[in-house]
Parts: structure tokens; C-alpha cells; sequence
């Protein structure tokens, strides 16, 4: 099994095509775009989210330490 090649994706528009006809394919076009943005806008925030709850424990991590040499070197 190999990739889709140009005349199955020709085959595929004309399937669609038919079945919905070609005042509707615009309108499902946008749909479409609108869908991938927002999905693409939400795994962004869910990385972000993660680099920053990563950065917390990292800096409570750095906080720790330095209280433990803080009090090993209290005489």
C-alpha cells in the first residue's frame, strides 16, 4: 500500500463533488479550515501548557536545592 496518488485524489474531489454539489463545497472547504485551525490553536495551548507546568517543577526542583545547601552550610 502505497501513498494516494493524483488520480485517486481526482477520483476522491469528484466522489465529493457529486455528493454534495458545488454550492456546498465552498462552505465545507471553510468548515474544514476552521476545524484544522482550531485544533491546531489548541494542541499549541495544551504544548505551551506543558512547557510551563515543566518549568514550574524544574524551578521547585532548583528552590529545593538551594534550601538544602542553605541549611547544611548554617553553622
Amino acid at each position: 500500500m502505497g501513498s494516494i496518488g493524483m488520480p485517486e485524489l481526482i477520483i476522491i474531489f469528484l466522489v465529493i463533488l457529486m455528493l454534495f454539489g458545488s454550492k456546498r463545497l465552498p462552505e465545507l472547504a471553510r468548515g474544514l479550515g476552521k476545524g484544522m485551525r482550531e485544533f491546531k490553536k489548541a494542541t499549541r495551548e495544551l504544548r505551551d501548557e506543558l512547557d510551563i507546568s515543566e518549568i514550574e517543577q524544574d524551578i521547585k526542583k532548583d528552590i529545593a536545592q538551594l534550601d538544602n545547601v542553605q541549611r547544611t552550610k548554617k553553622p
